[in-house]
């Protein structure tokens, strides 16, 4: 019996992957396990290699595995791809149509099924993703009657006899993989799982249902990889609660449409990716300079211009600090994981309402986009919190105007919905006074910079440093952002086996900067690194800008388009012994 397990399948994009994938994965939900799911796939439609690979376990994962215990091929391409991910002894369930050959030097037994052959007797070769399906699940050893709902819930909608031909092909596949295996592999036999109920989702669906939460209504966007999921969403979603997507002709009209929502009193976000924000950055300023609240998630990928538009990075980060021209406030939070993507956009509208800014939440490829297990949502602890939305403004004098833009202690002004009694001042993108008049005096500039500016001062939002410090004076302190979170944890077991005390520090809080918050820890450790995935540390540049120890710093990069793995992390910390 083993407490986890790694399973991959590929092809060709647009043969059935991912389908195979989301019932194989949904049947191991229902039973209770654990999963951490990543996404290979192209830029395009159809054709190319994709592969989805699944850690399963009987305990709580957030990172992809290093090795690879079954792969599922539908053609030559990826075994020879894939294959070198495999444990010595591990196992290749392959399409027999190809004529499948195992690389030279891996050590893999190799199960030729006629998947594609048993479809086509159904009716379709469509149905081969089930038959493969059907083969790994008779090889763990686990109860079919699970996976057949998982099948149901899939194809229901299309009819008894599909459901049925469907389930027809799983049992076939299992079935003649189990006549040559003899059974169910004793060495894949899964612990039983817990059967506790969990929630398994990616990170854009996580976004999606913590802006239902917040009070989103409106969510104007125009659709780019990676944050395309979080439109599909809301679009299914927010018309039974009054709520509209609008898919707008560019990211520049998504964006100032958001604005203009905002500013009417509708919590409105926008979702884009790298290329997106850069058009954004105009209209970021005038929100800053009109106090109006903005919510922005940024899903990171590889740039810059198109990029890699379907692979890991974590470089949009100087981006969102200091993209926008001039100087205005402005909050950015990082989600770490599932549970985070949920909370957090929470937590983005109440900041924005409250301090009247944009809020951009970072999430990058890996995170938005790999399918997780997570604990329930807790709905009971939603607050909302609008800030100083006046309901009834005092009556002005004659002639006055309210004063949207006064000068307070906190910097934080009374605001108004258009329309409400008492309530009329002007907006504009101009410096302004208090009512909004445009005014060029140096005295007023400076006092509405000051106002502005010092708003945010002191600011630390929840959980903005997350930390996992058992030692006081750690050999090593591991600083990450995002989705490297899992990976730097399954590196510290291994780096504990070997003597080395480490601490982990996500940092969830990029701006403004959580430097006193980090210091004590920096001051603790006889060396720090700091992963993460650009080519050009721009974490670990904030961290010595705000904060310093650049003596003991080193940095870990990887922008190659893909996440780190545990080893690599493990490798690159020994070698700073």
């Amino acid at each position: 019996m083993i407490s986890q397990l790694s399973w991959k399948i590929g092809g060709q994009q647009g043969e059935g992957v991912e389908s195979t994938d989301r019932i194989f994965s949904t049947a191991l939900n229902r039973l209770g396990y654990y999963l951490y799911g990543y996404r290979h796939f192209s830029s395009r439609i159809k054709g190319g290699h994709t592969n989805n690979k699944i850690r399963i376990s009987t305990y709580p994962i957030r990172a992809i595995s290093d090795d690879l215990d079954i792969l599922v091929a539908f053609d030559q391409e990826s075994i020879d791809l894939n294959a070198k991910e495999l444990r010595s002894g591990g196992v290749i369930v392959a399409d027999a149509k190809f004529n499948p050959v195992v690389p030279e030097g891996i050590d893999a037994r190799l199960f030729a099924v006629p998947i594609t052959a048993m479809a086509e007797e159904l009716g379709t070769s469509l149905m081969k993703n089930m038959v493969a399906s059907g083969a790994s699940w008779g090889l763990l050893g686990l109860p079919l009657e699970v996976f057949n709902k998982a099948v149901e819930e899939e194809f229901g909608r299309k009819g008894a006899a599909v459901v049925e031909k469907n389930i027809e092909a799983v049992k076939r596949g299992a079935e003649f993989v189990l006549e040559q295996a003899g059974g169910p592999l004793d060495e894949f036999k899964l612990d039983e799982a817990d059967g506790r109920q969990k929630l398994f989702m990616i990170g854009n669906e996580a976004i999606g249902l913590g802006c239902l939460a917040a009070g989103c209504r409106l969510m104007s966007a125009y659709p780019i990889t990676p944050a395309s999921e979080i439109m599909e969403y809301l679009i299914k979603k927010l018309p039974a609660l009054g709520g509209t997507v609008v898919q707008t002709e560019d990211e520049i009209a998504a964006v100032t449409m958001a604005i203009g929502a905002n500013y009417a009193g509708v919590r409105t976000m926008t979702a884009s990716a790298g290329p997106g924000l850069s058009l954004m950055m105009e209209a970021i300023g005038l929100a800053g300079m009109t106090e109006t609240p903005l919510v922005i998630v940024d899903t990171q990928r590889g740039g810059p211009s198109t990029g890699l538009p379907t692979k890991q990075e974590q470089s949009d980060l100087n981006a969102m600090v200091y993209g926008t021209h001039g100087e205005i406030p402005k909050i950015v939070i990082a989600p770490a994981s599932i549970e985070d993507c949920f909370y957090d956009m929470i937590e983005a509208f109440n900041l924005s309402e409250q301090f009247q800014v944009p809020v951009i939440v970072m999430t990058d490829l890996q995170l938005s986009l790999g399918k997780q297990s997570c604990e329930p949502f807790d709905y009971n602890s939603i607050q909302i919190n609008r800030g100083k939305l006046v309901q009834d403004a005092p009556e002005q004098e004659p002639q006055q105007l309210f004063k949207r833009y006064e000068l307070t202690p906190d910097g934080v002004s009374p605001r108004v919905l258009p329309g409400a009694k008492h309530g009329i001042h002007h907006v504009t993108g101009v410096e302004h006074d208090e009512t909004g008049r445009p005014s060029e005096s140096a005295v007023n500039r400076q006092n509405m910079m000051d106002k502005r500016l010092h708003k945010l001062d002191g600011l630390y939002v929840r959980d903005g440093l997350r930390t996992d410090a058992p030692s006081e004076t750690p050999d090593l302190l591991i600083i990450g952002m995002g989705s490297t979170g899992g990976t730097i944890d399954q590196a510290r077991e291994w780096l504990a086996n070997d003597g080395v005390t480490t601490n982990h520090v996500t940092i969830r809080q990029i701006h403004p900067f959580p430097t006193e918050q980090l210091i004590p820890h920096l001051q603790q450790a006889k060396k720090v690194v700091v992963i993460e995935n650009n080519a050009t540390a721009q974490l670990a540049g904030q961290i010595k800008m705000h904060a310093g120890f650049a003596d003991k710093m080193r940095s870990l990069l990887k922008y190659d388009g893909n996440p780190f793995l545990p080893s690599e992390v493990y490798k690159a910390c020994k070698e700073l012994d």
